[in-house]
């Protein structure tokens, strides 16, 4: 996933999170952040996720958050990848 920010000259990324190469995992959790797939030039803040394929980036998934949503995000990231690492013996 990539979280970018709306800035005076374009779009920036600002974090990348690798979650694995379990695509059903990965999708589960970005459908479990908060946002809206409302996205449109007015989009201050962005988490994009992506896959990649023959090793180039390939954008699947798109959704508009606040800052307080994208402070939750980080924090429904977090969760999930220690519940899938520890509670589900991946």
């Amino acid at each position: 996933m990539q979280f970018n920010i709306k800035t005076s000259t374009g779009s920036e990324c600002y974090g990348k999170v690798f979650i694995g190469h379990d695509y059903d995992f990965a999708h589960s959790l970005f459908g479990k952040m908060k946002g809206t797939e409302d996205v449109n030039e007015k989009s201050i803040l962005n988490i994009d996720f992506i896959e990649s394929r023959n090793g180039l980036p390939v954008n699947i998934n798109m959704i508009r958050c606040t800052l307080n949503e994208a402070q939750e995000n980080f924090g429904i990231i977090t969760r999930e990848i220690f519940k899938y690492h520890n509670l589900n013996g991946a």
